[in-house]
């Protein structure tokens, strides 16, 4: 018998990294699964290994920026599962350009919809039966980045990051006693794709002592899967050994600068 047999969990961004490696978990653990990501082939990718170890699970796109695509999941849930018992929003992504010299409107406002706005938007559509049934779970996946302020995640990302733990910390205030759960989880760095998106992409030595997105994963099955009586409100992940960021952090410094610009 699983830990998770008789719940219907959405995990949004499951299409690779650490939501994927969540939905495999959850699965294991014999969750109803659906997941969520902007891109259908990665998704359809997951529904096939999932159904093939004897899974159940389903797949739909949305993007998070888009407050129709948000509704569109919100509604396919209810209307096929009747409820989501567990949802975890780890969708995010991050600007290409870091500094507050040179970031633009349009970057900054992309980052806070995927990373704050659309999941807060997301969880007040699936609370009504959560509230009615007097039981839910709610996993965000912050960042360090919100707490720790610098080039290496930027001015759009760390700040929307820091939003989404203050969302979380309103939202555990305002619903706990209502028996709705609310965990934020703060991973340092992890060896997924949205590390590709950096001014400067580690390399294989950069990414040797980074944390793994099955790390990340077991610690949101860990706060999912405790009796409903236990919540945990934050979880920090940090890699044993650091690194050095120094090149990292200057090339962030003058990406997205103007010709000449120092």
């Amino acid at each position: 018998m699983g830990k998770l047999d008789g719940k219907v969990a959405l995990i949004t961004g499951a299409g690779s990294g650490i939501g994927r490696c969540t939905a495999q978990m959850f699965a294991e653990e014999g969750a109803e699964l659906l997941i969520a990501g902007r891109r259908q082939a990665p998704l359809d990718e997951v529904v096939a290994e999932i159904t093939a170890a004897g899974g159940k699970i389903s797949a739909k796109s949305a993007d998070m920026e888009d407050q129709a695509s948000v509704e569109a999941l919100a509604a396919y849930a209810l209307d096929k599962y009747g409820r989501v018992d567990v949802l975890v929003n780890n969708a995010g992504h991050s600007s290409k350009v870091r500094s507050t010299r040179w970031i633009s409107r349009e970057e900054f406002d992309s980052v806070y919809a995927v990373n704050v706005a659309g999941p807060a938007q997301l969880t007040k559509l699936l609370l009504p039966p959560m509230l009615e049934h007097g039981e839910g779970t709610v996993i965000m996946v912050s960042s360090v980045a919100a707490l720790h302020s610098g080039l290496l995640g930027g001015v759009a990302y760390g700040p929307a990051k820091a939003a989404a733990k203050m969302y979380m910390d309103n939202l555990r205030g305002e619903l706990r006693q209502q028996g709705i759960r609310a965990t934020t989880i703060y991973p340092a760095e992890v060896d997924t794709p949205i590390l590709n998106n950096r001014p400067l992409v580690p390399d294989t030595e950069a990414r040797s002592t980074m944390m793994r997105p099955e790390d990340i994963a077991a610690g949101i099955l860990f706060a999912a899967t405790l009796p409903a009586r236990t919540m945990i409100d934050d979880m920090t992940f940090t890699p044993t050994i650091p690194r050095d960021t120094s090149a990292e952090i200057e090339v962030a410094r003058r990406a997205g600068a103007p010709d000449g610009a120092v």
